[in-house]
C-alpha cells in the first residue's frame, strides 16, 4: 500500500533549505529601518532578537544571532511576515519607477520644447508659466556650468504636480 505523499517524511536537506530560507527571511528583516520594522506585525521575541541583531557588530556574534532568528521563525508563521516584506519590497520598487519617470519627464523638458505641451496635456494642473520659468534657470545654469539649483526645483515642481 502506498503512503501518501504529504505523510512521507521530509528530507534532511528540504529542512536545511527550509530553515536556510527563513534565517534568509530574517536577514532581510534585520536590514529594514526601525520605523519599518514596528510597521510589521511581529512577535514581540522576535522583534526583540531582530533589535538585538542589530546591535551586535562582532561577526561571529551576528552570525549565532541569525541562526536564532531562524530557529524562532520556524515557531512562526512565516508566510504572513514573508507577505508583509514582500509588500514593503513593491513599495520601494514603485517609488523609485515614479522616481525615474520624474528624472525621464525633467530631461525631455530641459532638451525638447515641445515636451513641455505634452507634460501640460498629461497634466492639466501644472502651472505652465512657473514651469517655463524653471526650464529656463535650468537650461541657463546648464549652460553656464552652475550647478543644478534649478533642476532640482524643476524636479521638485513636478513631483509634486504628479502627487496632486
Amino acid at each position: 500500500m502506498a503512503a501518501d505523499p504529504s505523510e512521507l517524511p521530509v528530507s534532511k536537506s528540504q529542512r536545511k533549505r527550509e530553515m536556510t530560507a527563513l534565517q534568509d527571511l530574517g536577514a532581510e528583516l534585520v536590514k529594514l529601518s526601525a520605523d519599518r520594522l514596528g510597521k510589521l506585525d511581529l512577535p514581540e521575541f522576535l522583534r526583540e532578537a531582530l533589535l538585538e541583531a542589530r546591535r551586535l557588530s562582532s561577526h561571529g556574534a551576528l552570525r549565532r544571532q541569525m541562526q536564532y532568528i531562524g530557529k524562532l521563525m520556524r515557531n512562526v508563521d512565516s508566510a504572513p511576515i514573508a507577505e508583509q516584506l514582500a509588500a514593503i519590497r513593491g513599495e520601494s520598487a514603485a517609488a523609485k519607477a515614479e522616481f525615474h519617470a520624474i528624472e525621464r519627464w525633467r530631461d525631455r523638458l530641459l532638451e525638447d520644447d515641445q515636451a513641455l505641451t505634452a507634460w501640460l496635456a498629461a497634466h492639466p494642473r501644472g502651472d505652465a508659466q512657473h514651469a517655463r520659468q524653471l526650464i529656463r534657470n535650468a537650461r541657463r545654469e546648464q549652460a553656464e556650468g552652475k550647478p543644478p539649483k534649478s533642476s532640482r526645483e524643476l524636479f521638485r515642481f513636478l513631483r509634486d504636480v504628479g502627487e496632486n
